[in-house]
């Protein structure tokens, strides 16, 4: 049932990942519903990159970790370690990145729309038993230095994917009824 996986999505981190492989059909099936996201004047500005070998995902914490040190002015060997270490301990990153259309539609409406499309990623990866985390730290602001991204694109964040053996943590939430008003 629907609302039961809803309730059950939950950001499983990298350290958490088994390290068994993400089979390239797996990782198309969640690009696909993806693309059924809701998007105002179907727009569709979503654009995903993928990093599916070790090499890529190395070359990813390889970056994320050199340009953290060399942009932070407050330093932190355990954040350096891991920026290089989660693509690593993933078994595929996905860079969630958005395709603007400055002409048709407020910026708010297009990351909603990347937002949704990363909501429908996310269920169906809670669904195949594949820990998801989505990762956004100030440096996506220099991914246009690692991802060839034209000047209208924009990098939001990370996906982390990963198989994962424990049973992710029960979380309660405030009653809906307390965030509504009916008026």
């Amino acid at each position: 049932m629907l609302s039961e996986l809803i309730r059950k999505r939950r950001s499983i981190h990298p350290p958490r990942f088994n390290q068994k492989p993400i089979p390239i059909a797996e990782l198309e099936e969640v690009l696909q519903v993806a693309n059924w996201a809701p998007t105002h004047k179907k727009t569709q500005p979503w654009l995903f990159k993928v990093m599916h070998s070790e090499k890529s995902r190395n070359e990813l914490g390889n970056f994320l970790a050199e340009t953290y040190k060399a942009t932070t002015a407050n330093f932190k060997e355990n954040v350096f370690q891991k920026m290089r270490t989660n693509p690593q301990k993933s078994s595929a990153v996905i860079a969630i990145c958005m395709q603007r259309n400055e002409d048709l539609l407020p910026e708010w409406e297009e990351i909603a729309a990347v937002a949704m499309a990363v909501q429908n990623m996310w269920l169906l990866c809670t669904e195949k038993n594949i820990g998801t985390y989505w990762s956004s730290p100030k440096l996506i602001s220099q991914a246009h230095n690692f991802f060839e991204l034209a000047e209208d694109q924009r990098c939001l964040g990370f996906l982390y994917m990963g198989y994962y053996d424990e049973e992710p943590p029960e979380f309660e939430r405030e009653s809906w009824k307390s965030k509504v008003e009916w008026i």
